[in-house]
């Protein structure tokens, strides 16, 4: 103890007392008789209990303990803040369970098994009751018209750029080295193709702006059925509390001013494992419940067996509460929505009985570092027209991404539970990117997967960084190699089927692209150091001399930079005709269209490298860091930078030196690709400077709408986000076992409410006892959670610290730094 002189139960009074609002209550502690008591006799009076034995002396005076700190206004409702069957009190953060089983279906992935399967069926004439019912449309038979024109159009294209590629080669593509390098070069053409037509198609469809095909066309603004319950879900993992709750509290107060709330739920789905974060989401939680009045309406739970990682608490919400609710709504960390976007994604289920999944188009905003506002205005002006294109060509085989997006919860229960990946190694076991396989199993099961891509009202935010970006892309391109293993899966729609393909391209463009390059400059090291054989055919009487023609090679680069930078200047074209002012301007959107284009021109060879690292690790089984992605505007240090891309410079620079070496002339054109490798290093840091971001601000350059005119719910949480980082201290794990109100407050929170067995009450002794000598720096994160989880744990470890003077004397240092209150703060 700090004091020699004060006994425990003075320090305890005395600390208590300085969280009792009551004046009287607060003089009562002080100078009253309590402290004559010993500690457990203390808790009993305190509890109003004669009762002086127990085993647990701390928990008799939990709820007087929340009662003297929160006494107007209350804590929670009574239905929140009760007692459980054994009398201690209880703080309720989740509705009561009503549990319905999932069972996953076991994935069939050989295709040679599928075929005899299928040919078994055929056999037993049962092909037709094996179809599924699907919903019946006209749209089906305009989306199977439109894929057969994009297919004929990717591949006519391919088919010319490879003839003009065979011209351009010195052999005229008939040596081995050149069959390789034509047969990729196809390959990356057509992948380079297919998202020009994407593009052109999305272009046509934003400009025409009338589309009888969208997913709104037909929705008015009907009021919604009671019976039409959606529950918004928030899945969050070691998230930066303060922009969840932000988020999460501007999109409540959104949805209650279209007078439509009472519809929906919230539900924060937290998988995380510091138990200092843990404290913060509770404390946030109730901050939140308690400001707007919402407890019944935003409910917390976290995990103690976090398996599946979000995909897993989705199916854990679905199991304990998806029989309440005809919706799902899925949020992500760093998501916000409008109440008007929410209402009219709930009122498009209603119309559309046979559609699962409503995907929006989120819109990236809330960056200040120069490469996030970069992406943010690409994603801005030129996302609209892929995200229209991929809507023109798919229709109700759509893409679902993960958040931001409504399903439909009955049918996903029955057919979208997701079984691990058989077999072993790194491309096995549970499915990282869920996203696609659950859209896929929807449209397996007859339903419809939509983009409502005209939808306004729903945004996110991107990564700070390139290196930020680049950790989020090494878990999505193992998440797309793994999927791939679905592409022969029984029942999948051939959309899907190519949607896992481009999944996989998006990720295996990069090696290809790399190998395509290496095999350049080997073909170029072969007619360097080799004597050219003129007759490769024995008996030839006419030698066979290579040719090369720089003309049709600047042709074929051209066109296929046409290909490349054509969608771009459709998307300043489309945003001159509709308005340019939000965007800072008809001049200033077409630099910052040019600038951006000069960035990723700059970024393409690094991205390249390291994506190609990222297919070669993914498929060598190296292990996978799902590590929460950054959410603040954070610097890459030079430090940072050197250590990410100096292999990237070494490349670049031996690569140059060696091309100069073989042919001075190849250099100019290869120099795109090593000087940005070279300039690695500071491009990643200096892009990533929150200055040179504000700075173009200023400037007016890649401005976007959410910026120049923020709508109101992004105001609001950039507001909360404010107040929130200067006005919320949750307290330590040290201090919510040491100090009485916190103490009391995560006792009435902890879930694990096991039946007192001998085994267990022996088991829980040799923790606590652990604990009290050990300190909280002697204790691990997975320990800390325990006893954040166990009620029982948490009021005998703090019992037992003010009771036994050989308590390690940190529990104090840390747990009573000073007298400062721990009271919950109101943003009001």
């Amino acid at each position: 103890m700090s004091c020699s002189k004060a006994t425990p139960t003075d320090l305890y009074l005395e600390r208590l007392a300085l969280e009792t609002q009551d004046r009287k209550e607060r003089y009562t502690l002080l100078v009253g008789d309590l402290d004559k008591h010993e500690i457990a006799s203390l808790h009993a009076a305190l509890g109003g209990n004669s009762d002086d034995q127990s085993d647990d002396p701390a928990a008799l005076s939990v709820g007087r303990r929340l009662a003297l700190a929160y006494a107007e206004p209350p804590l929670a409702p009574p239905k929140v803040l009760s007692t459980d069957a054994a009398g201690i009190t209880r703080l309720r953060t989740a509705p009561a369970m009503q549990r319905t089983p999932l069972a996953p279906q076991r994935w069939s992935t050989n295709p040679f098994v599928n075929i005899g399967r299928r040919f078994k069926r055929w056999v037993n004439g049962d092909v037709g009751r094996r179809k599924r019912e699907s919903p019946s449309a006209s749209w089906k038979w305009v989306a199977s018209r439109r894929r057969w024109v994009l297919l004929v159009l990717i591949f006519g294209q391919s088919i010319i750029a490879a003839n003009q590629m065979r011209t351009v080669l010195p052999g005229q593509g008939l040596q081995w080295l050149e069959i390789t390098i034509l047969a990729l070069f196809v390959l990356l053409f057509a992948w380079v193709s297919a998202g020009f037509w994407t593009a052109l198609m999305g272009f046509f469809q934003l400009l025409r702006r009338h589309d009888r095909y969208a997913i709104d066309s037909e929705v008015g603004d009907q009021p919604i059925d009671d019976e039409a319950r959606t529950a918004l879900l928030v899945p969050i993992c070691n998230e930066d509390v303060a922009r969840v709750f932000a988020g999460v509290r501007a999109t409540l107060e959104s949805l209650r001013s279209t007078g439509n709330d009472r519809h929906f739920d919230i539900f924060i789905l937290s998988d995380t494992s510091d138990p200092d974060i843990a404290i913060q989401e509770t404390y946030a939680w109730l901050v939140l419940c308690r400001d707007l009045e919402a407890f019944g309406q935003v409910f917390y739970r976290r995990r103690q067996r976090r398996v599946k990682r979000k995909s897993g608490n989705l199916d854990d919400f679905c199991r304990r509460w998806g029989a309440l609710y005809r919706y799902m709504l899925v949020l992500d960390a760093d998501s916000v929505m409008s109440g008007k976007c929410l209402t009219r994604l709930v009122q498009m289920m209603e119309v559309h009985s046979k559609v699962g999944i409503i995907q929006t188009a989120p819109r990236a905003s809330g960056r200040l570092n120069l490469y996030a506002r970069m992406q943010q205005f690409a994603t801005r002006v030129y996302g609209p027209l892929f995200t229209a294109g991929l809507h023109f060509w798919q229709l109700g085989e759509s893409h679902y991404w993960g958040h931001n997006a409504i399903i439909r919860l009955a049918p996903f229960m029955q057919h979208c539970i997701l079984a691990p990946l058989p077999g072993k190694g790194s491309m096995s076991g549970e499915i990282l990117s869920h996203d696609f396989v659950e859209a896929a199993l929807m449209r397996r099961a007859g339903w419809g997967v939509w983009i409502a891509y005209k939808l306004e009202g729903s945004f996110e935010e991107m990564p700070p960084n390139l290196l930020d970006e680049l950790n989020r892309d090494r878990r999505w391109c193992h998440g797309n190699l793994m999927n791939f293993r679905l592409f022969f899966s029984q029942g999948i729609h051939p959309v899907h089927r190519a949607v896992f393909l481009t999944g996989l391209m998006s990720y295996l463009s990069a090696p290809l692209w790399c190998l395509f390059l290496i095999l350049s400059t080997a073909l170029l090291a072969v007619h360097t150091f080799t004597t050219p054989n003129y007759f490769p055919e024995p008996g030839m009487m006419f030698p066979v001399w290579p040719q090369w023609n720089p003309m049709l090679a600047v042709g074929l680069f051209g066109v296929t930079a046409l290909l490349l930078f054509l969608p771009k200047l459709l998307s300043v074209l489309l945003v001159w005709i509709q308005g340019s002012r939000e965007f800072g301007g008809p001049l200033k959107v077409l630099t910052s269209m040019v600038l951006e284009s000069l960035f990723s021109m700059l970024l393409a060879p690094v991205r390249m490298l390291f994506h190609t690292r990222f297919v070669l690790t993914s498929l060598m089984g190296w292990a996978v860091q799902w590590r929460s992605p950054s959410r603040e505007n954070s610097d890459t240090t030079w430090g940072d930078a050197l250590r990410a891309h100096w292999s990237q410079t070494l490349i670049g620079a031996v690569w140059a030196a060696g091309v100069y070496v073989m042919e001075p002339t190849f250099l100019w054109w290869l120099s795109p690709i090593v000087v940005s490798l070279m300039l690695s290093i500071p491009v990643s840091a200096l892009s990533s400077r929150v200055s040179l971001g504000k700075f173009c601000f200023q400037k007016r350059l890649f401005r976007i709408p959410e910026e120049t005119q923020p709508p109101r719910v992004l105001r609001r949480m950039v507001s909360l986000l404010n107040r929130m980082n200067t006005g919320m201290a949750a307290p330590s794990f040290a201090q919510v076992v040491v100090d009485p109100v916190p103490n009391a407050l995560a006792t009435a929170l902890g879930t694990s409410r096991h039946t007192d067995v001998e085994p267990l009450r022996r088991r829980r002794a040799e923790r606590v006892s652990h604990a009290v000598s050990m300190g909280p720096a002697g204790m691990s994160r997975l320990e800390r959670l325990d006893f954040l989880d166990d009620p029982v744990m948490m009021s005998q470890l703090h019992y037992h610290i003010w009771d036994d003077s050989k308590a390690h004397h940190s529990w104090f240092d840390y747990g009573l730094p000073g007298r400062e209150s721990k009271h919950l703060p109101t943003f009001s």
